[in-house]
């Protein structure tokens, strides 16, 4: 009902480098985006209507009922895009290589569209600083996704058809909306690529605690390396009878001296 709050999964996909496009090559850029996601969501199974989507200039905004099984998205439909992703930049000079923010919650139906901050996290993720790096780093990956802690707590940790949890790789990201934390894949790989520091000013933990790619100023800059002692150093002990030089062939680090008659 408009204007009631809808439990949903939002799947945000963007194009990468759309922008460079011109407008000649724009139209088959979103007949393509628009085939590739199409089938995958007949692939896996989802229809309208538990399908709504929504056109985004370079990128498709879907809403899917509550009915339809998360682990069906984040494991068939996944899949199934990043396939026919692969099959369709096989003739293509350019591949297309898109980005997908995922999340679950209250999505909002009104006459213009859908809205909630659900959707808002699901596009922000698609959109952040890290997937974007990301994709750049897997040159020869056609697809980057970003889910929501949630959605990787309740629906990918516990794994399922497709769906391997440790293909994920943590990150913690800035938001208009604060720091969140984001699990990242790449299909094909079984993880994310590791980030240089310039690209991930966010810092990042893998899948089992801190050790993913840090920004700059996320750790402990290293310090001067420690003091070199001297080699061949040991303590001499020697009696001096009278006045005269003390000759050591060897460097030495502490002198005990007894002197006995003589000058003093």
């Amino acid at each position: 009902m408009e204007g009631e709050a809808a439990y949903g999964f939002i799947v945000n996909v963007d194009a990468m480098g759309s922008g460079l496009l011109s407008d000649t090559e724009k139209p088959e850029m979103r007949r393509r985006l628009y085939e590739v996601t199409g089938t995958a969501f007949q692939q896996a199974g989802i229809r309208p209507p538990r399908l709504y989507q929504e056109d985004r200039g370079d990128g498709i905004l879907s809403v899917l009922a509550p009915d339809v099984p998360p682990r069906r998205v984040m494991g068939e439909w996944l899949e199934y895009l990043h396939q026919n992703l692969r099959e369709t930049n096989r003739s293509l000079r350019t591949p297309l290589r898109l980005r997908a923010g995922l999340h679950i919650g209250p999505v909002t139906a009104d006459a213009h569209g859908r809205s909630g901050r659900a959707v808002d996290l699901a596009c922000r993720l698609g959109d952040c600083d890290i997937a974007k790096a990301l994709l750049k780093a897997a040159a020869d990956a056609p697809l980057v996704v970003a889910a929501s802690d949630q959605l990787y707590e309740d629906v990918v940790r516990p794994g399922g058809r497709w769906v391997e949890p440790r293909h994920y790789r943590r990150h913690d990201v800035e938001l208009k909306e604060g720091r969140k934390t984001a699990w990242f894949m790449v299909p094909g790989l079984p993880q994310p690529p590791e980030l240089p520091e310039e690209s991930d000013p966010d810092g990042g933990d893998g899948p089992s605690g801190p050790g993913g790619s840090g920004g700059p100023g996320g750790g402990t800059p290293p310090g001067p390396p420690a003091p070199q002692g001297p080699r061949d150093t040991y303590v001499q002990n020697n009696t001096q009878n009278g006045s005269g030089d003390l000759i050591a062939a060897q460097h030495i680090g502490t002198i005990n001296i007894k002197s006995r008659g003589g000058d003093r």
